[in-house]
């Protein structure tokens, strides 16, 4: 049985429902905490990156560098879906909502609905009856590390998974003939466009599945072959999004490509596997010690004890059809296990996600085809083994919840209990109705019981109070402060969000601060300043700000051209007492002597002149034109000198001379300094940056979309040969939903 035997109105029936289900999961979700979904990474780091990529995009620029951004200026490495269309328009409405958190929340059940119908669609390419496959679409975004985490705080990661499950089922689709290639061209270029490299591995290994299972079901290579070549198409129409990360790598905190067994959220199988006790807590190492207080490995109640009710006999004829998700499911897997690290790829839990979509596949298109209550007393017994199983597994991991261990053992014996009794007497679909209904009140428990959330920064949610609190500080301002010595009573508007930033921010009160929230600091940088990815610095920060650059005579301030220096006070306790550095005042701002003490120029703005010129050596310099790609300055020299620019050294820039290359440097490995010649008079030198690589990933592209249009166009050419003309009653009405969702 596949999806085009179903009829349309029963496809679209449940498809509304899988909708309307992720809808009341969200609802409960947010009963138990309003902030679930505007936590951690979401509200330091993604909703403000939203909201200063929105404005830039509003005034026509295309941020791709901001070198005042210093450190996390490089938006071509960062996580911002710069190529990514739906990102973009994210991006585009942000500035216009004033509650962050509001608009978070939307935008992430927006994805978990696309989410939803992409497990939805895989679960019908398979062959499932369509209420078992919305069961799994109205699961998935509920399952422990998506809830948890992605969903929570990994934007990337989320919207990734949500796009990979319809390439996935396009993908499927394709090889068998039921579509074209552009589905999955198009779902895979936004799973590897979100500019987060977990989709784009976790993409390739789904589609190298996929072959796999299609080479086994159909016994032919070509359908494989097919879905291979419109894979790599959408490969090289991505590379575009991964080149400057790779060759920016060198001057980054990721620039070693290395192989570590180490142990942090590294995940043993047996926890892995523990996928349908709620209460679960499993035990493997992270930020929070060994028993994590999240159940970040459950996928769903029914999934374990449901394998009791597979008529087995008839699962296994039918095996070779479901290899691909037998195989997917295997790799991810073993990779959750280890290694630690695979040069970027670190942290192997972020893979559970793919472990529940897989299993919830497996399980539901097992279940949508296989499913069987005859001799249920047998197979009563069996599921309360495996339910006894999976306590045991509950309880050796976070013995001191025994006793919710056994309520949670308890509750999912009796909610499988109703189900077999449902589906004797009222039918499959009402025993899905009644799992699928079951979900809300355990997401709604789950989240409830974990509150409050370790991982909330609780930044503020409006944009109108931030900006109302905050001293208004204008051109380039450097913060020299830590985190984690802001106590968690004082982490609010009125206390030292007022007057600090850390993380992204500042793009939410719409000030230029040094740095912001990266993964991908620029190295140099970072350890000239002692900044984290936070933008948190040691104690020693300060003397090293002020610090002369031997070969320029200059700080490095000056050589930032900074024009506020913002100390924490926590950090730097006594600071205001201390005389101010040479050029440099002390700047009362009433309300705000708790948490900060300010230095600023006595001259006022430096960033303001002489475009990004920040020294000069033997050489007379004069700005013509800025833009944040490109600086154009009037050079003359007698015997020869140096400019020095208030520009991070990033891999890219070129120099032009009136046209003729020029060789560049740095100075102190971080800034970008050009030599200049003897006897040049009144020339005109161009700095100008471009993402390495661009070039080769605009030719990629380009390939790329041409061949996706070859392959269409056989397609068509094979069914106008081949096949006979569609009658209504042969169309596909998992086709027509598709269409619908694209």
């Amino acid at each position: 049985m596949d999806s085009g035997t179903l009829a349309p109105r029963e496809v679209y029936k449940w498809g509304f429902i899988t909708g309307l289900g992720v809808v009341a999961g969200y609802v409960a979700v947010l009963l138990a905490n309003a902030r679930h979904f505007y936590t951690d990474d979401t509200e330091s780091q993604y909703a403000p990156l939203w909201v200063m990529m929105g404005r830039r995009l509003r005034d026509g620029d295309f941020p791709m560098l901001v070198p005042e951004h210093w450190m996390a200026g490089n938006y071509t490495i960062e996580e911002a879906g710069l190529l990514n269309p739906p990102q973009l328009l994210i991006d585009v409405i942000a500035p216009s909502v004033d509650n962050l958190a509001l608009y978070a929340t939307v935008v992430k059940l927006i994805f978990a609905i696309v989410l939803g119908l992409g497990v939805y669609r895989i679960c019908l390419a398979y062959g499932s009856r369509a209420p078992w496959a919305a069961l799994a679409g109205v699961a998935i975004p509920f399952s422990g590390w998506l809830l948890f985490f992605d969903e929570a705080s990994w934007m990337t990661a989320f919207t990734g998974t949500a796009w990979l499950a319809h390439a996935w089922a396009s993908g499927v689709r394709y090889a068998r003939g039921r579509s074209g290639p552009i589905p999955t061209f198009v779902f895979l270029y936004l799973a590897i466009s979100v500019q987060y490299i977990f989709p784009a591995v976790e993409a390739g290994i789904m589609i190298a599945a996929v072959a796999v299972g299609e080479l086994v079901h159909q016994r032919k290579w070509q359908p494989s072959l097919r879905l291979l070549a419109v894979a790599a198409c959408a490969a090289l129409a991505g590379l575009a999004t991964y080149l400057p990360s790779m060759l920016s790598a060198k001057v980054t905190w990721r620039g070693t490509a290395q192989i570590n067994n180490e142990q942090l959220l590294t995940v043993p199988w047996s926890e892995s596997l523990n996928a349908s006790l709620p209460s679960t807590l499993p035990a493997f190492t992270s930020w929070w010690g060994y028993v994590q207080p999240m159940p970040v490995v459950y996928i769903a109640w029914f999934v374990i004890p449901a394998l009791a009710f597979v008529d087995w006999r008839k699962a296994l004829d039918s095996a070779r059809e479901l290899t691909a998700p037998a195989l997917f499911t295997a790799i991810v897997l073993m990779w959750t296990a280890g290694p630690g690290a695979i040069g970027p790829l670190r942290w192997p839990a972020r893979v559970l996600p793919m472990v529940a979509l897989g299993l919830l596949v497996l399980v539901c298109v097992l279940l949508g085809r296989f499913a069987t209550f005859d001799d249920w007393r047998r197979r009563g017994l069996m599921a309360a083994g495996l339910i006894g199983l999976l306590w045991l597994r509950s309880v050796s991991a976070a013995p001191q919840e025994v006793v919710w261990h056994v309520v949670a053992a308890l509750a999912v014996a009796a909610l499988g209990a109703a189900v077999v009794w449902l589906a004797r007497n009222r039918g499959a679909a009402a025993a899905c109705a009644l799992v699928l209904v079951s979900i809300f009140p355990i997401a709604y428990l789950q989240v409830w019981s974990a509150q409050p959330t370790p991982l909330g920064w609780n930044l503020p949610e409006q944009r109108s109070d931030m900006k109302a609190a905050f001293p208004d500080f204008p051109g380039t301002t450097l913060q020299l402060g830590d985190r984690a010595l802001i106590p968690r009573a004082e982490r609010t508007l009125d206390g030292a969000y007022g007057s600090l930033v850390f993380g992204n921010y500042a793009k939410d009160l719409e000030l230029t601060y040094v740095s912001g929230y990266t993964p991908n600091g620029h190295f140099q940088f970072g350890e000239m300043l002692c900044m984290l990815w936070d933008t948190s610095v040691c104690p020693d920060a300060f003397r090293r700000a002020f610090a002369v650059e031997p070969t320029t005579g200059k700080t490095i301030v000056d050589l930032m051209k900074v024009d506020r220096v913002v100390l924490h006070t926590a950090l730097f306790p006594g600071a205001r007492n201390q005389p101010a550095p040479q050029g440099w005042k002390w700047v009362d701002y009433p309300g705000h002597e708790k948490y900060i003490a300010v230095l600023e120029r006595e001259n006022g703005l430096l960033s303001t002149v002489d475009g990004r010129i920040s020294a000069t050596d033997g050489v007379t310099a004069t700005s013509l034109a800025e833009s944040d790609t490109t600086s154009r300055v009037r050079v003359s020299s007698e015997r020869g000198g140096r400019v020095v620019f208030a520009r991070l050294a990033w891999p890219g820039y070129r120099v032009t001379l009136d046209g003729r290359d020029l060789p560049f440097q740095n100075v102190a490995k971080t800034f970008v300094a050009v030599d200049i010649p003897a006897g040049t008079q009144n020339a005109e030198l161009e700095l100008a940056w471009r993402p390495p690589g661009w070039q080769i990933g605009a030719a990629s592209a380009l390939a790329g979309l041409l061949g996706v249009g070859v392959l269409h166009w056989l397609y068509r050419r094979g069914r106008r040969e081949d096949e006979p003309a569609p009658t209504p009653a042969d169309e596909s009405a998992e086709a027509e939903l598709a269409d619908a969702v694209r």
